[in-house]
């Protein structure tokens, strides 16, 4: 049985975010660190210098706007995106987007809001440039849409482009089973903009830009709740987990598989990810996957080491150098916080100098970690080789 141990990792530094430690989507941006709030504790975003990582300082948090949540942040090219979604039923004064100047990169400004309308935006991927990719529920809606939102003029966003299941939208015919959601999760840019990788609740989907038009679709199990599709565009695969959502493990199980995507027409499960801890499962709250390191620019970026989140399983490191047999090559679970019955790990982030930042949802709030010497040595001979193929 593993609880409060790691092997490969070491923690550094930690905060309670204040108190308000409902941590959700990490980012870094230099020697700040932006960390979305679950929702509970009524705090929206936390901003915590990292000038000294082994002491984390909580420089400023922004409150959610009643009845809202903010618990998904996005950094690139001097702005600072953050979600505005209505929260367990309540009814905000907006929902959307905002978009705040990082000039100081510890005091962010609010320059521009885009409105999504109806229940507001669940998930954003931004990676700098012109387009957002947006998971939102607009009006009109009864589930999460696609939408490319334009911030040429970041001052006043504008929506681009939509993409929807058709059934999604009030009055129409729904078109898949009652026991299956297609509510769209968010989506990651592959290669340069010549396909784009959709991800929906379910069902990971595959899309090709100007216009939006559905290239193929790839089902498991009825339940599987898709979140994350990280493409690796290098080896034609692609690393998918599917989001545990309820507590004691109901449900199907929840994995990090890996698809081989050589065709994108014809997407195919190679092999899923080791599971060790299965006793991890009789703790409470959720067991399984949820979320990836998505190989963000200006961040570590390699296509064989997979750092996933899993819960009260706490963050599994994955090799898939051979994608038919990945292996599990550190792991990092942290001691549960007093009063808490299991730890909640979700979300990751690694920077480029391997450094390691993830979240507990409930209230452990966000760990610092820093790889030991193989892991760290792994690390470096994974990002080289990732570089290389790039450049070729």
């Amino acid at each position: 049985m593993r609880g409060g141990e790691s092997a490969g990792l070491r923690l550094i530094g930690s905060s309670d975010l204040g108190g308000h430690g409902d941590g959700m989507q990490v980012m870094r941006h230099g020697d700040a660190l932006y960390v979305g709030h679950f929702g509970p504790s009524g705090m929206g975003t936390s901003i915590l210098d990292l000038s000294d990582p082994t002491t984390p300082a909580l420089v400023r948090q922004i409150e959610a706007p009643s009845g809202a949540h903010n618990h998904k942040v996005q950094t690139a090219d001097g702005l600072l995106l953050v979600n505005h979604e209505a929260f367990r039923g309540g009814r905000p004064v907006r929902v959307g987007i905002a978009v705040l100047d990082l000039t100081d990169p510890f005091d962010p400004r609010e320059i521009g809001f885009w409105d999504s309308t109806g229940q507001g935006v669940h998930r954003i991927v931004w990676e700098g440039g012109r387009f957002a990719y947006v998971s939102a529920t607009p009006q009109g809606f009864t589930e999460r849409i696609w939408v490319v939102v334009d911030l040429a003029d970041p001052e006043h966003p504008t929506e681009r482009a939509r993409w929807w299941w058709p059934g999604m939208g009030n009055g129409e015919d729904r078109t898949w089973p009652g026991t299956e959601e297609r509510s769209v999760h968010h989506a990651l840019v592959s290669g340069d903009l010549r396909r784009l990788l959709g991800l929906g609740h379910g069902h990971p989907r595959y899309l090709r830009p100007q216009p939006l038009e559905l290239v193929a679709h790839l089902d498991w199990v009825v339940g599987g709740h898709t979140h994350t599709c990280l493409p690796l565009a290098s080896r034609g695969l692609v690393a998918v987990t599917d989001e545990a959502i309820f507590n004691d493990c109901l449900g199907p199980p929840h994995m990090v598989r890996i698809v081989d995507a050589t065709d994108e027409t014809q997407p195919t499960v190679r092999s899923v990810c080791p599971t060790p801890g299965e006793e991890f499962s009789l703790r409470g709250l959720r067991y399984g996957a949820h979320c990836l390191h998505e190989n963000r620019p200006d961040s570590y970026r390699s296509d064989t080491m997979i750092f996933a989140t899993y819960f009260n399983l706490g963050l599994p490191v994955y090799d898939i150098a051979e994608p038919d047999t990945p292996r599990e090559v550190a792991h990092f679970i942290r001691a549960c916080p007093p009063g808490q019955q299991a730890i909640q790990i979700n979300d990751v982030f690694v920077d480029e100098s391997c450094m390691v930042f993830i979240t507990d949802r409930v209230s452990g709030g966000v760990y610092v970690l820093e790889p030991e010497q193989g892991l760290r040595d792994a690390m470096q001979r994974s990002r080289l080789e990732a570089d290389r193929k790039e450049h070729q």
